[in-house]
């Protein structure tokens, strides 16, 4: 989690997620929802989603890195870091 700077010329807000490197469409075609769902189940995340499809299309693999993003974020002078968040579900619908 992220946190604002004054200064840091973003009107003291910041990005609010990693941005995607995938499409929709493309993410849907790429991976299989059940094995998704699967996969962040067997890490201990619930998943609650109306279809295989739609769970695909929000597939952490169809996001840039965050660790990447928020590395970035804080070297631009944008933000601070305040806290690490861990996933504990995931709702699609």
């Amino acid at each position: 989690m992220l946190a604002g700077v004054a200064g840091g010329g973003a009107f003291n807000s910041t990005c609010h997620g990693a941005g995607r490197v995938m499409s929709r469409h493309k993410a849907a075609r790429t991976i299989t929802g059940t094995a998704l769902r699967r996969k962040l189940e067997a890490q201990g995340i619930a998943v609650r989603g109306t279809s295989p499809r739609g769970l695909a299309e929000e597939a952490p693999e169809a996001y840039n890195n965050v660790d990447e993003v928020v590395s970035a974020a804080v070297a631009a002078g944008l933000c601070r870091k305040v806290a690490r968040l861990v996933p504990a579900g995931v709702v699609k619908g």
